[in-house]
């Protein structure tokens, strides 16, 4: 099992900078991949960025060279920095991470999620 809660939402103006952080706990020594979604209002959830255990990171085309994930050492705590953010940035974000044990299925989880606003 791993819980996850998001934090460092809120409004900003276009142009401006936010860090959003996603604190880990449970078995977060079994977490292979972690990542950073968000979700508009009337859109479907989107994937923003991505990384992996080894480290490699993947980010959606519209954030690229403006958004950062990153993660500490014991992996207990992600982080997203976003910068020169856009109104189209505007959303709930979520942090989700796939478990496994290494002896069976990998397992999704995802947090509550936390709204960033950017105004124009």
């Amino acid at each position: 099992q791993v819980q996850l809660v998001e934090s460092g939402g809120g409004l900003v103006q276009a142009g401006g900078s936010l860090s959003l952080s996603c604190a880990a706990s449970g078995s977060v020594f079994g977490i292979k991949q972690v990542g950073w979604y968000r979700q508009a209002s009337g859109l479907q959830r989107e994937l923003v960025a991505t990384i992996a255990d080894g480290g490699s990171t993947n980010y959606a085309d519209s954030v690229k060279g403006r958004f950062t994930i990153s993660r500490d050492h014991h992996k207990s705590t992600i982080y997203l920095e976003m910068k020169s953010l856009k109104p189209e940035d505007t959303g709930v974000y979520y942090c989700k991470a796939i478990y496994n044990s290494g002896t069976g299925p990998s397992y999704q989880y995802w947090g509550q999620g936390t709204q960033v606003t950017v105004s124009s």
